[in-house]
């Protein structure tokens, strides 16, 4: 079983894509031929912001789930730091 991330894309507005992968970097090729989500077509460049393995498909989708409704400043603590995470590992 291959190892699930979370990442977090930034924009060229500044906005913050949160996403999962099993290969951050094919992902991000992707995003940037606009293969990937709709929402980041059009949005380039884009740089990959923030990245942790999680392990297991359920958790990271459980933690994508969670930091899409954090609001944006929250978002910006865990690309920082990786503020915030903690808490959503322990679910």
């Amino acid at each position: 079983m291959p190892d699930w991330y979370v990442y977090l894309v930034r924009c060229r507005n500044g906005d913050l894509y949160t996403g999962i992968a099993t290969d951050v970097e094919r992902r991000l090729t992707e995003h940037r031929a606009n293969k990937g989500s709709r929402y980041l077509r059009g949005k380039g460049p884009l740089k990959l912001a923030f990245e942790k393995r999680i392990g297991d498909r359920g958790a990271a989708l459980r933690i994508e789930r969670l930091i899409k409704k954090w609001p944006k400043d929250k978002k910006e603590r865990l690309v920082r730091s990786g503020a915030g995470l903690e808490e959503l590992l322990l679910l």
